[in-house]
């Protein structure tokens, strides 16, 4: 019979873990000089980004979270502004989930057929509502890992969701412009959404998160595009190893 770890192997074990953790942190955001200067120059980078969006918030237009997550998952590969034309007839046809699940798929990809990817998108929409109506009563869990086994919901539309609507910091939503940003701003090296976010939450307190990721996108649509950014109107530049270099 195999012999049953000591409460003095557990709380050893309980200690490495958490030392094992506190390196990973130390990894992601340096130490010492490095890390002190990387914290300062990003003090300035939220300054600057509050300063520009003091009120800043999602761009998608919704009354509920349930119309929030709708909204969410038709914006993959579409802009905002594309999303809020088609979610008004959507929203008046289909007002909450147990009427999105009963929804005649054709008549759905008809209607969000100029956000593209559309049948991929109908199939996420329904499947999200069925799940919602027959495991949770129609309500949106609020709690992420429930969230994310949704059809059609990963961890940014999560985070989206639950930030946006209920104002809990449960992750940073990491879309494109966040992604490239981050980048540019010398924030983390990596390339994947779900790596971005772990490093930009290891750096960043979860009072911040949720408004970081607002400002982000907002900046990249307005100064900080793809192809062009207008680092000479950027209140953020001076503190961009990237500016006037892209």
């Amino acid at each position: 019979m195999p012999r049953r770890p000591s409460s003095t192997n557990k709380a050893g074990s309980k200690n490495k873990a958490v030392t094992k953790k506190k390196a990973a942190r130390t990894t992601m955001i340096g130490s010492g000089r490095g890390r002190a200067a990387l914290l300062k120059r990003l003090g300035a980078i939220l300054k600057g980004l509050e300063t520009l969006y003091p009120a800043v918030t999602c761009a998608l237009t919704h009354k509920n979270d349930f119309e929030l997550l709708v909204a969410t998952i038709l914006s993959a590969q579409c802009t905002d502004q594309q999303v809020n034309k088609v979610t008004p007839d959507l929203f008046a046809r289909y007002p909450d989930p147990a009427a999105l699940a009963r929804a005649d798929p054709a008549e759905l990809e008809q209607l969000i057929h100029s956000t593209g990817f559309f049948r991929n998108k109908a199939r996420s929409l329904l499947g999200a509502a069925q799940r919602l109506t027959d495991h949770y009563g129609g309500q949106l869990p609020r709690d992420l890992e429930e969230l994310i086994t949704l059809p059609g919901v990963a961890r940014k539309t999560a985070n989206v969701v639950l930030g946006t609507a209920h104002g809990i910091a449960s992750g940073i939503a990491v879309d494109t412009h966040v992604k490239r940003l981050s980048g540019r701003l010398g924030l983390t090296t990596e390339t994947t959404p779900e790596k971005i976010e772990r490093d930009l939450m290891a750096m960043l307190p979860d009072t911040e998160w949720i408004n970081f990721s607002h400002r982000l996108i907002w900046h990249g649509r307005r100064v900080c595009s793809a192809r062009k950014p207008r680092c000479d109107e950027c209140l953020v530049a001076p503190h961009c190893p990237s500016a006037h270099r892209v």
